[in-house]
Order: structure tokens, then C-alpha cells, then sequence
């Protein structure tokens, strides 16, 4: 039987499978509101069989988005233009559904990648002032960002509450903090931009803080039965200077012994010197090194180029992972499940409108 397809749970939250659409910007927002474009794009990701489907980054306070263009959840008008979509997938799809809540922190105020990507200028008419663990820029030509005061991180903390609590408002199954991708939390993590002197910064306990602070906050506000994650970097790739491995794993210990539910181990985008040795399947080791570190403790989702069903089987059959991360894939063929599927000898579910579409040969992929 393919390790696949077969069950997993995310603490309280179970999964048909171990497919897993991970979050990825549109930048297709208006003021933050979803619109019609969301509608069409998670409509159709929804209904590719997947295990779990992680609505892209959604920013808890408005200086916080990566672009003017990102999705947000920092107000009930947000609730209200996200629920259109979440009910829109109810209706027709059995799929959970998460969300990831992030800031940008210093990598906000950014173009859409389609009009070149990185910081806007200062003077540009959709810029806006930025926040970040200490006054370093991503890249020099950046604005610099201002420190976060201990005010301003309380009320980031209180901000991530507030958009837990609206996505429990939606009837989301789980919930994706993001402290990967050189975006805030990620930001306090690392020393490349950690250079703070007080209880934040410094050692690996206080640059570690904010991160737990507000997991702890967020599992502490929400019901038990939703699902609560972390999204990390496992290494700047700026070895001995950076964020690293054996960090990685004393957070990971961390945020297990606080009832994590499931770790997504991706890599990377804190620093633009970073050296990535990218290629099929480059960020499983990091997810298996996790996972291994962490002895069952919760489940770890492994990313990167990961694009073939088979290579994605192998890699659970080795038990260097419990779920994967299909993302760009899943963007180019949002059916890539239903080929997995067929691929493996599994079953999958599909809605009954699509079902006089399996393929001569596989009569019964969507169920006997």
C-alpha cells in the first residue's frame, strides 16, 4: 500500500493523505480582501484530492504583507471576504483547510515578483515603513527597517492572536505560523538579523522567544481541535554565521514540547548571499534531520522540488518525512494527486462531477 495514501493526523486534525498544498502568494488581494481570483484558484486546488490545502501567506497586520497585494486578516472585513472562498470550497470539496499567518517583517513593502520583485523604494506611492528585529535591510540598497520596540512585538504577538482567532471565526481546520523565508519571526530566529541586545536577542533562547511567545499564544487562544503548525527555514544556508540545522532542531524540540502539531521544514530567504544547493528533492534531509531529532513527536512535512509521485513515495517509504509539500507542481498540474494516484495503485476521492474522467485502465481511482 503507498504510505501516500494513507492517513496521517495533524494532532487533532486528520488527513485523508499525506499530500499537502503548501502556501503560496498570489499577490492577487485588494487592500488585503480576497477576491474573485481566490475564488477561482482555491476552487480548483480543492478539488486535487490532496490531504490538506494551506491558503497562502495572509498577513495579522497590514504593514506586515510582503506586497499591497497580499492577503490579509487583521480586520472583519478580511473575515468577511475570506469566508466567501472558505464556504465556496465547502460546498463542493471535503478538503481541510489551513491557513498561514505571517509578517513580512523588514521583507514587506515589496514588489509582486511579475514586476521585478524586492523592496520598493522609499518615495514609491505603495511603499510603506517597515519593522524587523534590529535596523538591518535584507540588501543594502533597501530601506532600513526600524527595531521593533517591546511594545511593537507585544502587539505583533497580539495580532497573530487576533487572526487565529478569525480563522477559527472561518471554520478553518488548522493553522500554519510562518517563521520561514527571512520573513519576521524568521528574522528574530536568525543572527544575520537578530543583533538585538535585550531579552529578544543574543542568545538562541531569547532569539527563539518571539517565535514561541507566539505560538503559545495562538494554541493558547484557539479551540483544541484546530490544528496548529509552524512553517521554518532549517538553515539560512550561511553556514557558520547563520540560522542552521542544529538550531533548527533545538526549536523544533521546543515547539514540540508545547503541543506543535506538525512541522513544515522548508529553507532559505533570509539572506541574499545565501548559497542553496537546489535540485530534486534538496530539502528532504533537513526534514528528515528534523525528523529524526524529534522521535515521533510531531509530523514534519518535507518541500523542495519534490515532483514526482515517486520520488514523493520514496521518500516516506525512507521515513524521512510523514507528509509532503507539493507546491509549484501542484500550481502547474492541480490534479497532480489524481496522477499520483493512478501511479501508485492508490484510491482517491473526487467529486462525482469528474468521476467518467478516470483513465482507461484505472476504473476504480476514484473509488470502487
Amino acid at each position: 500500500m503507498s504510505i501516500l495514501f494513507s492517513p496521517l493526523a495533524f494532532g487533532p486534525l486528520r488527513l485523508a493523505n499525506r499530500i499537502v498544498i503548501p502556501p503560496m502568494c498570489m499577490y492577487s488581494a485588494q487592500d488585503g480582501l480576497a477576491t474573485d481570483f481566490h475564488l477561482m484558484h482555491y476552487g480548483n486546488l480543492a478539488q486535487s484530492g490532496a490531504g490538506l490545502l494551506v491558503l497562502e501567506a495572509t498577513a495579522v497586520e497590514e504593514r506586515g504583507r510582503i506586497s499591497a497585494y497580499d492577503l490579509g486578516l487583521w480586520s472583519d472585513a478580511h473575515t468577511e471576504a475570506l469566508r466567501t472562498v472558505v464556504q465556496h470550497i465547502r460546498r463542493s470539496s471535503p478538503i481541510p483547510i489551513a491557513v498561514q499567518l505571517a509578517h513580512a517583517g523588514r521583507k514587506a513593502s515589496s514588489r509582486r515578483p511579475w514586476e521585478g520583485g524586492g523592496a520598493l523604494p522609499a518615495n514609491d506611492a505603495l511603499a510603506w515603513p517597515t519593522v524587523s528585529a534590529s535596523d538591518l535591510p535584507f540588501s543594502p540598497a533597501d530601506p532600513a527597517p526600524r527595531q521593533a520596540s517591546l511594545q511593537e512585538i507585544a502587539s505583533i504577538t497580539q495580532a497573530f492572536v487576533d487572526a487565529a482567532l478569525r480563522a477559527q471565526q472561518l471554520g478553518l481546520d488548522a493553522i500554519e505560523l510562518h517563521a520561514a523565508h527571512g520573513y519576521l519571526l524568521h528574522q528574530f530566529l536568525s543572527p544575520l538579523s537578530n543583533q538585538r541586545t535585550d531579552h529578544y536577542g543574543g542568545c538562541l533562547d531569547n532569539r527563539m522567544r518571539l517565535t514561541l511567545e507566539v505560538f503559545d499564544a495562538v494554541r493558547t487562544a484557539v479551540a483544541p481541535h484546530m490544528s496548529v503548525g509552524v512553517r521554518i527555514s532549517a538553515t539560512d544556508w550561511m553556514e557558520p554565521a547563520g540560522w542552521d540545522l542544529a538550531q533548527s532542531q533545538q526549536l523544533a524540540q521546543a515547539l514540540a514540547e508545547r503541543g506543535c502539531d506538525f512541522l513544515h521544514v522548508s529553507s532559505a530567504a533570509l539572506h541574499p548571499e545565501q548559497k542553496i544547493p537546489v535540485g530534486p528533492g534538496y530539502q528532504v534531509p533537513l526534514a528528515a534531520a528534523l525528523k529524526d531529532s524529534l522521535q515521533g513527536a510531531m509530523p514534519v512535512i518535507a518541500v523542495g522540488l519534490i515532483t514526482d509521485p515517486h520520488q514523493a513515495e520514496a521518500v516516506l517509504q525512507a521515513d524521512q518525512a510523514d507528509a509532503i509539500g507539493v507546491a509549484r507542481a501542484m500550481l502547474y498540474h492541480p490534479r497532480w494527486p489524481w496522477e499520483a494516484a493512478r501511479q501508485l495503485g492508490a484510491q482517491i476521492h473526487a467529486a462525482p462531477q469528474y468521476q467518467r474522467c478516470q483513465p482507461h485502465g484505472a476504473k476504480t481511482l476514484f473509488g470502487a
